[in-house]
């Protein structure tokens, strides 16, 4: 940059820059509140050149400010069908969620991918809680939000959840009607395992064991002022973990998937988050579902048993499993060679109608 001494060359360029700012403010006034200004890719996966993307906000039915950031194929015209897509649990919309919906934009849709409440940049506090209720409620907002938006097809709207979110999307898909096909990838039914644990090894005295001690944190967080926080991923792996955790150290703690308002790359759950998705099996009416479901699952993931005895439980014909031959949980969140996008995009082209 040039060095000005003072003078007239200053003044000058003190009246350039006046200018020039009073034509930016001008111009992003012009364009709204929707304009996007341009940004420092901050995404764990390389942007397309074939799509758009949008910084966007939307508020869920509890007052809560989600953030999203939505992708549109480039040089698209007319409605098109539309996809929201949330999820792993834990993690932002800069990660897999973000990954998935653009690709989906890739292939003609508009695809929404948001944070939940309580986390990454969506409002909402304490921050890094969970909520069976309002985890599901937000899918439902994102559909307020693509529903009203003028470039989408609002009776072609679905959702997509990933790992903990795939859960939650069936769980939405159960009670909001608008919600034309869903799509849960390497799902995990948060109730269910937060209740009985992996493999529902947890007895009915472990789990009383497990709420007195939840219990008793919540009067210890109440006199502090704060929130105790959860275990999380350690900063260094040992070598003697199980291997899904180290397959989920591969991911968040690593260049591969690491995002710094990740809460499993760079935070923790707080501990009584727990209480809530302990005592509310989110699948109990999913038999009550009347759209598609598909349900996608690594052949080798520790997480497997969620996503086929969610698939037992659903009724009709318009339900599909699909099992991914030598993938694990974490397979599914970004290896493009076995997540299988084509077949997830017919999936929506042939229940949207």
């Amino acid at each position: 940059m040039t060095e000005y001494k003072a003078g007239h060359k200053t003044r000058h360029l003190t009246g350039v820059r006046k200018l020039f700012s009073g034509l930016l403010t001008a111009c992003v006034a012009l364009l709204g509140v929707n304009a996007v200004m341009a940004e420092e890719w901050d995404k764990t996966f390389p942007k397309s050149d074939k799509v758009d993307v949008q910084k966007i906000s939307f508020t869920n039915r509890f007052g809560i400010t989600l953030a999203g950031d939505l992708y549109l194929p480039k040089d698209h015209q007319g409605k098109l069908p539309a996809i929201a897509v949330s999820g792993p649990f834990g993690a932002v919309k800069e990660q897999s969620s973000g990954l998935y919906a653009q690709t989906l934009a890739e292939r003609g849709f508009i695809a929404l991918a948001f944070d939940p409440s309580f986390t990454g940049e969506s409002q909402g506090t304490p921050r890094n809680v969970a909520s069976p209720d309002i985890n599901t409620e937000d899918f439902s907002a994102a559909i307020d939000y693509l529903s009203n938006n003028p470039g989408v097809n609002p009776a072609a709207t679905g959702i997509l959840g990933i790992c903990g979110f795939g859960g939650f999307a069936i769980n939405a898909a159960a009670m909001d009607t608008r919600i034309k096909a869903t799509v849960a990838v390497t799902m995990y039914d948060m109730t269910r395992v937060s209740a009985r644990g992996y493999n529902d090894a947890v007895d009915a005295d472990a789990r009383y064991e497990m709420k007195e001690a939840l219990n008793k944190q919540r009067t210890l967080d109440y006199a502090a002022g704060t929130f105790k926080p959860a275990p999380g991923l350690p900063e260094k792996l040992s070598g003697d973990e199980p291997q899904f955790i180290k397959d989920y150290w591969g991911y968040y703690k690593t260049k591969r998937g690491f995002h710094e308002r990740s809460i499993n790359s760079n935070g923790h759950w707080n501990m009584t988050s727990a209480l809530s998705l302990i005592n509310m099996p989110i699948l109990q009416y999913a038999d009550e579902i009347r759209t598609p479901v598909l349900v996608i699952h690594g052949e080798k993931a520790h997480s497997r048993y969620f996503g086929e005895d969610a698939f037992r439980k659903l009724k009709g014909d318009n339900k599909e499993l699909l099992i991914i031959k030598d993938a694990n949980h974490v397979d599914l969140y970004d290896n493009l060679e076995k997540i299988p996008f084509d077949r997830i995009a017919d999936f929506y082209r042939r229940n949207f109608k």
